[in-house]
């Protein structure tokens, strides 16, 4: 190894775990699936013009206007939509542009916390300590998840976005097809909360989809796009024991000297194991200890809802996904979807290799969730920044949070309201309940991106090498040490 790290616990115990840097570094962002053009239709007079993805603007077009007016919010402001891309960085790039050309629209912007931060540095955002009203800002202060706040802020303290939701990804299952193999209620209990090493799940995969109609184990996000390289790797990569930069302490920098830690065991082993799952059968890049075809090739071509699609509508046994899985899957009025309720549709966390605290690196090992979120920030070049702060203090009202946990999973951004009795009543909130408990493991559990500005240049490397290995256009050794070379190119700038 390139770093002096031991496989022990003991090297590990003086530096930060993942669960304190959690605390007290923050979410990152996550790719969450969003689509679409720039700009809509000039607004006339109170319309707010909202930016976020397509895929998010139709499954909340119709139920978030309402619940901002249920909230406070006046009733002669309303809302219009901006489609924006599928692709968190190329939503990214979009907002700079528009940002740095002075456009006035949109007024909001949904802003992923794996780089809200470059908006920040660059000055692209609007000052909401200075715009909002005091009660709004000690609303945030003191009731907000302040590690996912702090993805909002700059370094003097000022907030720049208001915190929306954060994210954490599972292992969604089919327990009809789990049924299938003779498992039942008592299995998935224990399923629910504690994590599997990636044997003992392939394993499980495999019987599943040799017992069920699942044509094949496992959908995932592998495309050559951020949430490869923020997300899904990095879950496998960190619950490998692996990291990018030498481990957690690093995620912040200092670019240029701390360590890249890419071309060792760790990384080129889960590579190799991704490689096998995709894989059709053995070769000289397969894993040994790992069956192949329990994943569809596909998956290198996928990104959120390319994933999801094929395991709600009954092709796969598992699908690793975020929370907004859980209403769209369950859809009543989808009758091409095999799933009624949560005795049809199953999460755990997602697996692990090597045991928690004792990866390579600080904070890596154990069941291993990337860390996402998003905010809500609001341009400052806003011709209807008083309306546009209307619609953000509405959305830190308690009954908005839980509303949208209901609509869209969106998991709420205070803790009182994450522990409260209606999120864990279907009742109250949806389906979404019923996976809160398998959701906290996966919080524990998270790990964020690099949060630097060099980290969105750095995204397409990763991603591209990372994709040619599993889809066996390189090998997991050729692909980590052309990464390893490429990055501290990167780091080097």
């Amino acid at each position: 190894m390139v770093a002096n790290q031991s496989q022990g616990s003991d090297t590990n115990s003086s530096s930060v775990s993942r669960r304190t840097f959690v605390k007290a570094a923050g979410a990152s962002g996550a790719a969450v699936s969003l689509a679409g053009c720039i700009y809509g239709d000039d607004g006339d007079g109170d319309e707010v013009v909202i930016a976020m993805g397509a895929q998010t603007i139709e499954d909340v077009e119709d139920a978030m206007p309402d619940l901002l007016h249920e909230n406070g919010l006046d009733d002669d402001i309303t809302m219009r939509f901006s489609s924006q891309s599928d692709d968190s960085g190329d939503q990214r790039d979009t907002y700079m542009q528009l940002l740095e050309s002075g456009e006035t629209e949109p007024d909001l912007m949904m802003v992923d916390t794996g780089w809200t931060n470059v908006l920040i540095e660059r000055g692209h955002l609007a000052n909401l300590s200075e715009e909002l009203d005091d009660d709004t800002l000690d609303v945030i202060d003191s009731e907000y998840f302040e590690a996912f706040t702090e993805t909002a802020r700059d370094p003097d303290g000022d907030l720049f976005a208001l915190p929306l939701f954060p994210d954490y990804a599972v292992m969604f299952y089919n327990k009809n097809y789990a049924r299938d193999a003779g498992y039942d209620d008592s299995d998935f209990e224990n399923w629910a909360t504690d994590a599997m090493t990636w044997s003992d799940w392939a394993d499980l995969t495999e019987e599943i989809v040799e017992a069920s109609d699942a044509e094949f184990g496992l959908a995932t996000q592998w495309d050559i796009y951020e949430g490869t390289a923020c997300c899904t790797w990095n879950e496998v990569m960190t619950s490998w024991g692996g990291a990018y930069f030498g481990g957690i302490d690093n995620l912040a920098g200092p670019v240029g000297e701390r360590p890249v830690t890419v071309d060792e065991d760790e990384f080129i082993e889960g590579l190799r194991m991704m490689y096998t799952f995709a894989a059709s059968e053995e070769d000289e890049n397969t894993h040994p200890d790992y069956p192949t075809g329990i994943a569809s090739d596909s998956i290198t071509s996928w990104t959120e809802e390319g994933a999801r699609e094929p395991f709600s509508s009954g092709d796969a046994a598992m699908l690793r996904n975020w929370p907004y899985t859980v209403p769209l899957t369950l859809d009543p009025d989808n009758d091409d979807y095999p799933f009624e309720s949560a005795d049809d549709l199953g999460a755990m966390p997602i697996p692990y290799a090597a045991e928690e605290g004792e990866g390579a690196y600080p904070g890596t090992g154990g069941t291993t969730s990337a860390q996402g979120g998003w905010h809500i920030a609001l341009n400052p070049n806003s011709e209807r920044k008083d309306e546009a702060l209307e619609v953000m203090r509405a959305m830190t009202e308690d009954d908005f949070n839980l509303g949208m946990l209901d609509v869209i999973a969106w998991l709420p951004p205070k803790p009182s309201l994450f522990d409260a009795d209606e999120a864990t009543d279907p009742d109250a909130v949806g389906e979404i309940a019923n996976y809160m408990d398998t959701l906290r493991v996966a919080g524990e559990g998270a790990m964020p991106r690099p949060v630097t500005e060099q980290w969105p240049s750095q995204v397409d490397i990763i991603a591209e090498q990372v994709n040619q290995s599993v889809a066996g256009d390189k090998s997991p050794e050729d692909a980590a040490a052309d990464l390893q070379s490429a990055l501290e190119d990167s780091e080097s700038v």
